[in-house]
Order: C-alpha cells, then structure tokens, then sequence
C-alpha cells in the first residue's frame, strides 16, 4: 500500500444520533472513492463497517471501525462510531485520534439527543468539523427546518454551503452555494440554478461569504468596497473559518439515494485540516515528567498511541494505533513507554472494516492496526526509549449500571476469570469485580443493553454462556444494645468428651467500624492456646447473622471470662462454644440490618429537574444540594443502594437521554423498619 505525507491525510471521525444514517454514509464514500465495487446495507448486513455479528444482528454499530479511503490523492482515514449512547467508549476513542468530524442529521427526525451530546464533546476538543443533513429521500424530511433546529440548538455559526433540490421523493441533487450551480443525480449532471431558487440561494450564499470572510481583513475591506470576491478566495475563506472554528459548514444529501457523496468527500478534502495544519499536540516526556509541545513530523522520534484494543480468539489481541511522529516499522522494537519495557512489533495492518491491508510502515498522522503485542493495552504509548513520550489517556465515562454474572455451568465459570479480563481490555468502559459480601461476580458498564451485547460477545468469542442478574445488596446486621452472653459446649461421648466454656460482651460501635475482637481473660479462666479457636469462631460466625444470614458489622466482641477441662477441653469445643455464644449475644443485642447508602451527582438539564426531584423522592433518597451551570443543573443526593439499581435506565427515560450521573459508596445506615421485615421474610423463605 503507498504511504502518504501528512497533508496528505484527513483523519475523520463520522458522529451522529443512532439512527441517522453513519454507516450508510461510510459506506457511501468507500463505494465513491472506488475502495468498494458494491454499496453495502445495514439492512442487508452487507455493510463494511458493521461487520461484527451482534451489529448486524441488531443493525447497528457496536464497536468503532476504521474505513480509510482515498480522494483526490489524499488518504481519508474515516472513523465510524456507534450512535448508541451506551458504547461512548467508542465514540471518545475515535474523537481522540482525530482531526476533525463529520456530524450527521437527520433531515427528518432532525437535531436529536445524541446530536446534541456529540456536539458537546467536539466542542470541548474545539475540533473543526462539517454537519451533513442526511435521509432527504425520507418521508417527513425538510432540511430548512433542520438547518432551523441546528442554529437554534448548536449555533448560529452552523452554516450551508449547499441546499437541496427537492425533498423526500423528489429530493434530485444539490445546489453549491459557492459555484452556484445545481448538480442533480448520482452522475451529479451540472446545470443552473432554478430561477425560482435563485433568490433563496443569493440570500445563503451571502450569509455564507460573510462569515467566512471574517478571518480575512483583506477580504473584508474588499467586500465592503463591494468588489468581487472570487470562488478561490470563497473556498480558502471556508477553509480559513472552519478550521479555526469561526464556521461550521452544512452540507446536504442521501448517503442511501448515493446524492451528495462526492461533494462531501470534497468538503473533507478542501476544508479540514491535515495533521499537519492542525499544529502541535502535547505529551509528557516520562524521563524529565515535562510537558513537551510536539508537532506532528516522519523524522522525529517515535510516538505512537494505541487507542483501542480488540480481542479476537482465533487472531489474537488486535492494536489500533495512530502514529502521531516518527515512523512505525513492521517487524521491528518499539518502546512501550507507559509500562517501560520494549514491544515487539509484527505485520502491520491497514484496516478497512474487518479487512486487514499487510503495510510495511505507518508514517506520521496515519492510523493502522498491529496483532498480538505482549505488554500493550489500550491506552499505552508506544515510542522512543531516548526519548520517551506518553499520551494522556482518553477520559472515559465510569460505569454506572451493574450485573451479577451468573456462569452457566461448571466449564462456563472456569474459563469466566480468564475471559472477563479479557473483555475489560477491550472495552476499558466494564468493569468487573467480586463482592466479598454476598460473593456475586459483578460486572459494570453504561446501560443495559452494553452489559447484554458483552454477555453475548462472550458466548460468540469465547464460548462461555452467563446469565445477568441484578446484584445482591450487600446488607449487613449489628446490634443496637450491649449484651452479655455465655455459652457451655459439653457433650460426653465415650473417651475424650469436649468441653468449652466462653462468657462474650457485645457493644455496637459506629457505623463504618468493622468488626472488632477484644481478650479481657482475668486469671486463666481460659488458657491462651484456645484463645485463636475463639477468635475464629466469632470470625465464621460473625458471617452469617441471626437476622437474615448477612455479615455482622459495627460491634466489638469481648471475651472476658470461661472455664475449660482439663482433659476434654479443644480447640473444636471453644470454637464451637465462641460461634453459639456470639449467635446468642446477637440476638438479645435488638440486631437491625443496614445498608449501603451511596452518593450521587446527577447532571440534568434545568427543565427536567422537578422530575428528578419527584424521581428521587420515590427512592428514599436525600437531596444535598443544587448547583446550576450551563443550563443544566447538578444535583446532589444521597440514597440506599437498593432503590438505586435501576437508575441508569430511570434516569435515561425522564431525561430523554440528557441526563448522566456519578455514584460512590457513603456509608450504612439502618434499614426502616417496614423494609427491613421484608428482607427478612424473603431470606427466610429462601431457606426454607
């Protein structure tokens, strides 16, 4: 495969809604530039993009794929993210190896929830980016009251460059708002502007020019002195705004109807900037723990960032890199600077979908992939051991919605710890751990349907079949009196008989406490070689409480006298008689269960915030406080785990999808009353 400058490359992130219409746009553009000989269909699974199993099931995008192509000699190197907010994972992957976006609309449904979201994270990276309004073949499609919603809600600096000719069935080409000609069809046939369009197009064309101009003072004065600006000087103008964020350029199409495409492509290719024109980036060199301003260059040293990590059972563990200096080599060593130790590079690959291009190198500003490295995860830094240079890892969202994994037989839980690593690694927005409490395996992620699609991908990757659950709570019990209780293990059953004799004080302690052990043995009672069997058997009975059989917490046990026999008295007997004598003090301490409480942030927008107050209100939760910022409000709550579970998809619904929020454990606190005899009752029936 040749390899390209770096003005010679257009890294491209493709963003949008679910729904509005990427993959069929990514696929539009390969079947354009020549790099496909037939249009692929979400529909008909046939996509190039979307080519994992579980996304042509559900006919969507799951994963962000690489679909590079080349346009007027210049490689654009697109990435396709999932509009499908539960794998943002994805979409801050793609947006932080790219240069600029491509944001896609709906022509009928419009600016949508996930329109929005997007927006905001290129906006916080100030990238350049174009919108195309996309779906005009579609019923209910109208694209000035899209071009309407996109002012109103992303900013008036949202600009056409283009507007249709036609919509929904009649929807035929476009109309360039700098050439000012119309182009109808796939073979975009070129003609004049219709006469009853004309004045619409004068009016947007000179919008249009005058903002773009704005970063031209030249420019300026010559308009105002109302000389003629030429095309050239319009394109560099665009150019100029765009790619200092002054102007947004809109552009129009159907990536299904395949109307539109090429003049996308040339909007990519004239107006966003090469790695090169987008200046330096900066990275912290590990040797000094400086910050170091670097600007994109083939003949620096080496820096190169692996920003997702796919595992495949039959491949191997599959590098997404982007070199951002220097040149990577095939079969060649490389510096892993965030773990310091060296890497050995294999075969290099281009990849376009799931089709993987052998290459010798990647030069500066390119992206490819490389299989099988030992030390590497996502996030990693590879480069120049004389001159090592790190990359601040993409901040990902934390995982707001837990499951219990169930295996579901004996083989499914032997190869589960191998697997569910292996998952984490690949998708750095789950999370598993085991809760020691109540002993589930619990895996986290960003909503249900990202915990489903990791279920199956176990299944169809690994062959190991689990079922989710909602987790246990970890309920623990404690008392709220002090008590004394004794307890005389004696049993006589031919030769040695077993003898062991404990008196135990119980007192609550605060809550966050723990558990604690005290000796006050006065005079021998008990001789100090049975005190470790007491130990223990408080221990292994301080698991399972009176209440309903959950760990006991918050209370100090005190061994403050005892007798022994001399003969039958043992290990066994003290530990048996220390469990019974604990079991007995609990139940006359007036035992409570408590449970977690945890801490909440929640960012909603202002008009949705008496919803989730009322919201709240109905899961025993406390509000602490309220901060307004940016139009949006951020709440402050406190409330029991228990109510909580299904908040991610709660909060999703009232919100329409706006909302996000944080959680942390706080503290326990008791259980009321009313709850508390229903657990109980529902243990109890569990052991019956």
């Amino acid at each position: 495969m040749r390899h390209y400058e770096l003005n010679q490359i257009r890294n491209v992130v493709l963003l949008s809604h679910s729904g509005a219409g990427k993959t069929s746009l990514a696929e539009a553009m390969l079947f354009a530039c020549g790099a496909v000989n037939r249009l692929g269909s979400v529909d008909d699974g046939t996509a190039t993009s979307d080519y994992d199993p579980e996304e042509i099931k559900r006919k969507m995008s799951i994963n962000l794929s690489l679909v590079p192509c080349q346009w007027r000699d210049t490689k654009l190197n697109f990435i396709d993210t999932p509009g499908y907010p539960d794998f943002v994972g994805e979409v801050k992957a793609g947006l932080q190896v790219s240069e600029s976006a491509v944001i896609m609309v709906c022509a009928a449904s419009g600016v949508e929830v996930g329109t929005e979201q997007v927006w905001d994270y290129t906006d916080g990276m100030n990238l350049p980016r174009l919108i195309f309004i996309n779906k005009m073949e579609r019923e209910n499609a109208d694209f000035f009251r899209t071009v309407e919603q996109i002012q109103s809600k992303l900013g008036a600096k949202c600009l056409p460059i283009q507007l249709p000719l036609g919509s929904q069935k009649n929807f035929q080409g476009i109309m360039d708002l700098v050439t000012m000609r119309s182009y109808t069809g796939v073979n975009l046939q070129e003609s004049d502007i219709p006469l009853a369009l004309q004045d619409q197009a004068k009016s947007s064309r000179e919008k249009l020019v005058e903002a773009a101009i704005e970063t031209d003072d030249e420019l300026i004065a010559k308009y105002l002195e109302g000389a003629e600006i030429t095309t050239d000087e319009i394109y560099n103008a665009i150019k100029r705004a765009t790619t200092m964020g002054k102007v947004i350029p809109i552009l129009v199409g159907s990536a299904l109807g395949n109307i539109g495409i090429a003049f996308l492509l040339d909007a990519i290719h004239n107006y966003l900037p090469s790695p090169e024109e987008e200046g330096s980036f900066t990275a912290v060199n590990t040797s000094t723990n400086e910050n170091e301003e670097i600007k994109p260059d083939a003949k620096a040293p080496l820096a190169t960032l692996v920003f997702k990590t796919s595992a495949d059972p039959y491949v191997g563990k599959l590098s997404y890199l982007r070199v951002y200096c220097g040149v990577l080599q095939s079969n060649s060593q490389v510096w892993n600077v965030t773990k310091g130790g060296m890497e050995r590079i294999g075969q290099l690959f281009t990849l376009r979908g799931k089709n993987q291009e052998p290459t010798t190198q990647l030069t500066a500003g390119d992206i490819g992939v490389v299989t099988k490295l030992a030390l590497t995860a996502t996030g990693d830094t590879l480069g120049n051991r004389e001159h090592p240079l790190a990359f601040a890892p993409v901040e990902l969202p934390q995982p707001i919605l837990s499951m219990a994994v169930y295996p579901k037989s004996k083989a499914d839980l032997d190869k589960m710890s191998t697997v569910l690593p292996k998952l984490c690694e690949e998708d750095p927005t789950i999370q598993t751990h085991r809760e020691a409490d109540t002993n589930e395996v619990i895996i986290s992620g960003i909503g249900e349907t990202h915990l489903e699609v990791t279920a199956e991908k176990m299944l169809r990757k690994f062959s190991v079949e689990v079922k989710l659950e909602l987790p246990k709570i970890p309920y623990k019990e404690t008392i709220t009196v002090p008590t004394k209780a004794e307890y005389k293990h004696k049993k006589q059953t031919g030769g040695h008989g077993q003898y062991g004799h404990v008196f135990l004080g119980l007192e609550p302690l605060p809550r966050g406490s723990g558990f604690e052990f005290v000796k006050k043995i006065v005079g021998g009672a008990v001789p100090k070689n049975y005190i470790p069997a007491i130990e223990k058997g408080i221990n292994e009975a301080k698991q399972a409480g009176v209440l309903a059989k959950y760990p006991v917490a918050d209370l100090r046990a005190t061994l403050h006298d005892g007798s022994y026999h001399p003969v039958d008295s043992s290990d066994i007997a003290f530990k048996i008689a220390a469990a019974q004598a604990l079991k007995k003090g609990l139940a006359q301490a007036q035992p409570i269960l408590i449970e977690p409480v945890m801490n909440f942030i929640i960012t909603v927008p202002e008009s949705f915030t008496g919803d989730i107050i009322g919201d709240l209100n109905t899961k025993r939760a406390r509000v602490l406080g309220m901060t307004p910022q940016n139009g949006s409000n951020i709440i402050q709550a406190q409330a029991p785990l228990a109510e909580m579970l299904h908040y991610a998809t709660d909060l999703r619904s009232i919100t329409q999808g706006r909302g996000t929020y944080s959680m942390e454990f706080d503290h326990y606190e008791e259980v009321p009353a009313h709850i508390s005899q229903k657990i109980i009752a529902e243990a109890q029936a569990e052991k019956d």
